[in-house]
Parts: structure tokens; sequence; C-alpha cells
């Protein structure tokens, strides 16, 4: 890869996020670095085979790392969490799993 043309960031966002498509339901764990590209596709269901099939489309939990390598070891470790565990880290900041994701344009949003 040539760097040389590339725009020098000192900081970049990455999210480790879950989704679901209600409360109590079928949980998805991932990692991007662009919460708002990867929500809008969700929301399009132009997303994993796996969440358009369960209709995965709600923001329940996230968080936020500079670095790409945190982000992918955080996924990792609660992708290998027991459900409850999982239910008790949404419950800790979000206890009623209202969806964390606001769109960016509301007027194209198709929510």
């Amino acid at each position: 890869m040539n760097t040389q043309n590339m725009a020098y960031r000192n900081y970049h966002n990455y999210w480790v996020y879950i989704l679901t498509n209600k409360r109590n339901g079928t949980l998805y764990i991932g990692v991007t670095g662009g919460i708002d590209d990867r929500m809008e596709r969700q929301i399009a269901e132009e997303g994993s085979k796996f969440t358009s099939r369960y209709k995965l489309k709600m923001l329940i939990y996230y968080e936020e790392f500079q670095y790409i390598n945190d982000a992918i070891a955080r996924e990792k470790q609660l992708k290998n969490w027991h459900r409850r565990w999982k239910i008790n880290l949404i419950e800790e900041s979000n206890p009623d799993w209202n969806n964390l994701w606001k769109p960016l344009d509301s007027e194209t949003s198709s929510e």
C-alpha cells in the first residue's frame, strides 16, 4: 500500500457494537471503522447475511477505540462471553434496550 498520498490522522475512531432485533433477542457483535455507514447498511439490510436474516437493526451497545487492534481484541473477547454476560453488559448502560443509533439524515432513513 502506498501511504505517501494518504492523509495523516492523529486520531481515528473504531467501534465494537452490539445489534439486536428486540429486547433479549438475537445478538450480533461486530467491529467497524464507520458506525454511521455500517448502521445505514444494516437498516437497508445490506449488512451480513446473518444480520439481514434476523433483521438486526437496533444498535443497543457500543464502545469506541482509537486503535483497530484494541477494537478487534475487544470484539473477540465479547464474542467469547456467555450470553448472560453480554446481556448484563448491555443493561448496565442501556437498561431499556433503546436503539442508540440516530440516523444522519432522518428524512432518508427507513426507521
